[in-house]
């Protein structure tokens, strides 16, 4: 069963709310494993033409890139990830957050747009004690579906 694509943006509340939750105890080699191909199974139940990205200190865990993608996808993988090293939260919030403002993450972040994008899609891996040490990327559908897949995976993975 697929479920519904997510139609409202959540807001800065809920998405503060979904980071906090999904703080995790620890995050290694193999739980990299473990949720990337929770992600990939979960994107080729639905057929979605996706890449998918994992990094913990800057060293890539994971990555698949699945039928439909390109390599665009890799590109916004890119400009998205650099986001959350950034701020320290997901694209998703950090772009709602410029919104919320009256203004928009390309014309006030005062970064170069073709290296960051605050889209929907990067989510903080954020272990207790540690703080935000990695991130986990879906790039290839709208923003609020690829942000909405991240977290459902981020949610069975800790549920597991």
């Amino acid at each position: 069963m697929t479920p519904k694509a997510p139609t409202d943006a959540p807001t800065i509340a809920e998405l503060e709310v979904q980071e906090r939750r999904l703080t995790l105890s620890r995050f290694t080699y193999d739980d990299a494993w473990t949720l990337g191909t929770l992600l990939v199974d979960l994107a080729r139940e639905r057929g979605a033409p996706v890449a998918i990205d994992i990094t913990r200190s800057g060293q890539q865990l994971f990555h698949a890139a699945l039928p439909g993608s390109t390599p665009d996808n890799d590109a916004w993988i890119a400009r998205k990830r650099r986001v959350v090293e950034r701020y320290a939260a997901s694209s998703l919030l950090i772009g709602t957050r410029f919104r919320a403002k009256g203004s928009t993450f390309e014309d006030d972040s005062r970064l170069d747009p073709d290296v960051y994008a605050a889209h929907g899609g990067a989510f903080p891996i954020t272990v207790e004690g540690a703080g935000v040490i990695g991130a986990v990327v879906v790039s290839g559908l709208p923003q609020l579906e690829d942000h909405a897949m991240v977290v459902e995976a981020l949610e069975r993975f800790t549920a597991g």
